[in-house]
């Protein structure tokens, strides 16, 4: 098995074509996942304030920054 540290190292390029194998790895066996109820649950909560147009939406350079803010 390659290490954390070996991954670390690795060019971009090799990192994406190394991400790109574990989900050709994973999608045979994606029927087998089971979603935990309180995503199911997060989800359809979301579904339903976007139809009743309760849901606020920014672009994703906003959400990048946000994301990048909250884990500084």
């Amino acid at each position: 098995m390659i290490e954390l540290a070996e991954i670390r190292q690795l060019p971009l390029h090799e990192k994406l074509r190394l991400m790109e194998a574990l989900w050709d790895g994973i999608v045979p066996e994606e029927a087998e996942l089971q979603v935990p109820q309180w995503h199911k649950d997060l989800l359809d909560e979301r579904e339903e304030a976007i139809r009743e147009g309760r849901a606020e939406f920014i672009d994703w350079s906003t959400a990048k920054q946000q994301i990048r803010g909250s884990i500084s």
